[in-house]
């Protein structure tokens, strides 16, 4: 099919006017914001308010309830037919591999298990936007741990002074999130009711409070990011202590220094607990105190699924900053780079032509090829790494969870809820990483990246990807 074929055919699809004709309006929209916007990651459902529901609480069975014995599960599907063939891959991906909406330049792979390549076009690295995350997930689970936890604490100096020491968690909320939610994130209400406890037992009720950022170093955002990045509230400032991601708490941008904002805000909790504050906070480093409570955020692996499916580029760029203090110290951008690429090294993972500057993807100087990709959802995917498990069971659902949940629309039926992957999105780059079994039961790993995509095709880019992506998972491709 020709090329201009294949673009008429998706959009008169049934008899139905394009998808272009639908969004004119919004495409309008966007071109707008183009133009305030040199780049913009789009994937930002969770800042949006956008969240999974907390899972049920578990109910005890009713007392004296005899409950039989569990039997072996029947199989719910036969075993797979077979390696998946190359051929059937390629003939499933062939009608849309030519689609002009994807622009002069896609890099596109398929692997099965084991890594064994499928398909490849031989696009070479291109910019990966948020697929990125990917490769910090993978990277905060190995030098971490997915066990390992961000603890911010409050020290006692003398008498009455208190220092709030932020440890780099990246989901510190300001009051609790709230019983039964999972994950039970850590917040400062929390942090001021133990601390104005401890105290008052104490005798004390008046103290005055300082706090310690110091743990991230160099600057709070990447020099590989354009200067408008956070005074225009793309980004947040990257700091060691925050509260609700350095959102200002009018919900419009960031706070310009998160640090400050934060140690406000416990003061308010602090006197809502009944201390009595006596001055304005002060930032200090390394002072020496003897701890009064403290709070801990979710598990890492948590973290990474959270980052990954709700495409969370502050909490990628500090779990990024956490690997560079494991690898060598430096809690930095040029630390984090260092570390994520060091910890890859060490797994194996095949890094020609890679670039890497931040942990979000919102750097248009990062490059990846998509070996690279296919390889961290590899080790992800193996039994060798279980913990790594997390960057799988973190990808967003096609349809219905996550930055997949309002796409997959009119592709077929296989697509949705069986497509996971991780979106990338940045103006004029559009790309989609994941796995999917195809109808014989064979497990494929993919990406799918377009980086010169003009502004007019942006919503034809993005269903392009996932008319691809159910394309595999509709395959009979052994």
């Amino acid at each position: 099919m020709a090329r201009g074929d294949t673009r008429h055919s998706r959009r008169r699809r049934n008899g139905r006017p394009g998808r272009l004709g639908y969004w004119l309006p919004t495409l309008l929209v966007l071109a707008i914001l183009a133009a305030a916007f040199a780049s913009f990651e789009y994937d930002v459902p969770g800042r949006l308010g956008w969240s999974e529901p907390p899972e049920p609480a578990a109910v005890a069975p009713p007392s004296g309830l005899d409950l039989p014995e569990l039997a072996a599960p029947t199989p719910v599907a036969a075993a797979a037919a077979g390696a998946a063939d190359p051929r059937r891959v390629r003939r499933a991906l062939r009608p849309h591999l030519g689609d002009d909406d994807l622009g002069p330049h896609t890099s596109i792979a398929v692997a099965g298990p084991g890594g064994t390549v499928l398909f490849d076009n031989d696009g070479g690295p291109a910019t990966p936007a948020s697929t990125m995350k990917l490769l910090t997930g993978v990277a905060a689970l190995e030098a971490l741990g997915p066990e390992r936890s961000f603890e911010t604490r409050v020290d006692r100096v003398g008498r009455g002074r208190l220092v709030l020491v932020g440890g780099g968690d990246p989901s510190l909320r300001r009051r609790p999130s709230g019983s039964g939610a999972d994950p039970a994130y850590a917040d400062l209400a929390t942090l001021a009711g133990e601390t104005a406890a401890a105290l008052l037992a104490d005798g004390r009720g008046r103290v005055r409070l300082d706090y310690d950022d110091s743990l991230f170093s160099g600057p709070t955002a990447s020099p590989h990011w354009p200067a408008s990045y956070v005074g225009d509230g793309v980004v947040a400032p990257i700091v060691a202590l925050w509260v609700n991601e350095g959102a200002r708490a009018d919900g419009f941008g960031f706070e310009p220094d998160p640090a400050r904002a934060a140690a406000a805000a416990f003061v308010e909790e602090l006197e809502a607990a009944g201390l009595e504050v006596t001055a304005e906070p002060r930032r200090v480093a390394d002072v020496a105190g003897a701890e009064v409570a403290a709070v801990r955020s979710p598990p890492v692996r948590q973290l990474v699924e959270r980052v990954l499916a709700v495409s969370d580029n502050e909490g990628a760029e500090v779990l990024a900053h956490h690997v560079g203090l494991a690898e060598s110290g430096a809690g930095s951008f040029a630390g984090a780079a260092a570390g994520v690429r060091a910890v890859l090294e060490r797994l194996g993972v095949p890094l020609k032509g890679a670039v890497i500057r931040d942990g979000s993807g919102l750097s248009r100087m990062n490059r990846l090829a998509p070996a690279t990709l296919l390889a961290v959802l590899g080790l992800a995917e193996s039994d060798r790494h279980p913990d790594l498990r997390g960057v799988v069971t973190g990808l967003p659902v096609a349809g219905f969870t996550g930055s997949l949940a309002r796409r997959f629309v009119d592709v077929p039926a296989a697509g949705p809820g069986r497509v996971r992957a991780k979106t990338g999105t940045l103006s004029g780059v559009h790309g989609l990483a994941g796995v999917t079994a195809d109808l014989d039961g064979n497990v494929l790993t993919f990406v799918l990246l377009a980086d010169r995509v003009r502004l007019a095709d942006t919503l034809d880019a993005r269903a392009a990807l996932d008319d691809m992506a159910s394309a595999l998972a509709d395959c009979r491709c052994s």
